[in-house]
């Protein structure tokens, strides 16, 4: 999970940090998974914040590419 680079706004709201929004994200996605059938002894969930942005522009199309989630498939 990944969000832009803006901070999380005022006190109180759901997340305390993008890291902890991005770790929400990443989490829903494996749940959303698991109960769609996948084991979840496959699935890891982890949360970037703002830390690897894949566009640094300060656009709203920047921030928009930066808020997302990725996968990483591996074979074992």
């Amino acid at each position: 999970g990944h969000t832009d680079v803006r901070p999380i706004s005022g006190s109180g709201g759901q997340f305390k940090s993008n890291w902890y929004l991005s770790a929400a994200r990443a989490i829903s996605v494996v749940q959303y998974l698991i109960g769609k059938g996948v084991s979840p002894q496959r699935l890891v969930a982890a949360g970037f914040g703002e830390f690897q942005p894949i566009d640094t522009g300060t656009t709203e199309e920047a921030y928009r590419r930066n808020r997302r989630i990725e996968f990483k498939l591996t074979e074992r």
